[in-house]
């Protein structure tokens, strides 16, 4: 899935004032990271609050998204499923063409055993009519996943390989790049550690920083997929600040503030249960961005 490898921004969904969808400032924000350098898009993410929004609000998101992508000739993946094995799988084969990927979350809150993991992905995979992206995020889901387990999922047909955001580097992570790396696609997918990962060799990484500052973590990914190591450990070590800053109150409450205050969307509402935030935390971030950009050699 050569396709599926490099930075994909999973995108924020930009709010007006009064809370509505900004549809025109979600498509400029999907050009501006392309143009920034990301090899493709992340569409009805965690990052863009998929739950939080509308059926009709979904479908417009996607239907952006779908038509950016496709002017690009840029690969999209798409969130879709949930917890619900009957119900991922009416989601899946409900979107529309133009999609290169699902990323399908473990089943969260419920907890089923890993065997019952293995049988949702065995049937989501099944019926999708796109590849699957497997999205490990115990932090959310509550579901850890063992390291033989997941290389058992790279092995069900239809299953391209994972968004890997088990916050760290643990044992699985290392199991999963030893025992299947080179068969299947990695992404990275905690913004902190994504250097650490693509020094075990993620082949990219789907980083919600980068809609804040699209072309270093570009260039962050390119480092690593090129071989410049010295780059990608300069550049990881400059932006671990910001990531920090960025994910300091719920994702993606910082991000959003920060991007209003740059002019890059008209408000930086998010909805509830979120709160926005902080202003505190807001400057903290802002003040990360001015020191990561100013570290940051631009590649020759």
């Amino acid at each position: 899935m050569t396709s599926l490898h490099g930075l994909f921004v999973p995108l924020i969904t930009p709010f007006t004032s009064g809370g509505a969808l900004a549809a025109e400032a979600l498509e400029r924000h999907a050009h501006t990271v392309l143009d920034a350098g990301a090899t493709g898009l992340v569409a009805l993410g965690t990052t863009a609050e998929a739950s939080a929004l509308s059926g009709a609000e979904r479908a417009r998101v996607l239907d952006i998204c779908v038509r950016v992508c496709a002017d690009r000739d840029a690969p999209l993946i798409v969130g879709a499923g949930g917890n619900a094995t009957a119900e991922s799988v009416d989601a899946i084969t409900a979107l529309p063409p133009g999609v290169a990927a699902v990323l399908a979350v473990v089943p969260y809150y419920v907890r089923p055993s890993e065997e019952g993991v293995i049988a949702h992905f065995t049937q989501v995979a099944a019926a999708s009519p796109v590849p699957v992206l497997v999205y490990d995020v115990p932090y959310r889901t509550a579901r850890t996943v063992s390291g033989e387990t997941l290389v058992r999922l790279a092995d069900i047909p239809n299953v391209a390989g994972f968004k890997h955001a088990v916050g760290g580097v643990d044992a699985a992570t290392v199991h999963l790049f030893a025992e299947a790396g080179s068969r299947t696609t990695i992404l990275s997918g905690d913004d902190r550690f994504a250097s650490a990962q693509l020094a075990l060799g993620a082949h990219g990484a789907i980083l919600a920083a980068a809609n804040v500052a699209p072309t270093a973590y570009a260039d962050l990914v390119t480092s690593w997929l090129t071989g410049d190591l010295w780059r990608g450990r300069v550049l990881g070590n400059s932006l671990d600040a910001l990531g920090a800053a960025l994910f300091a109150e719920p994702n993606p409450v910082v991000i959003k503030s920060v991007l209003a205050a740059q002019g890059a969307i008209p408000d930086p509402g998010v909805r509830l249960p979120l709160l926005a935030a902080t202003a505190a935390a807001t400057e903290k971030a802002l003040q990360a961005y001015q020191v990561a950009m100013s570290a940051v050699v631009p590649s020759a």
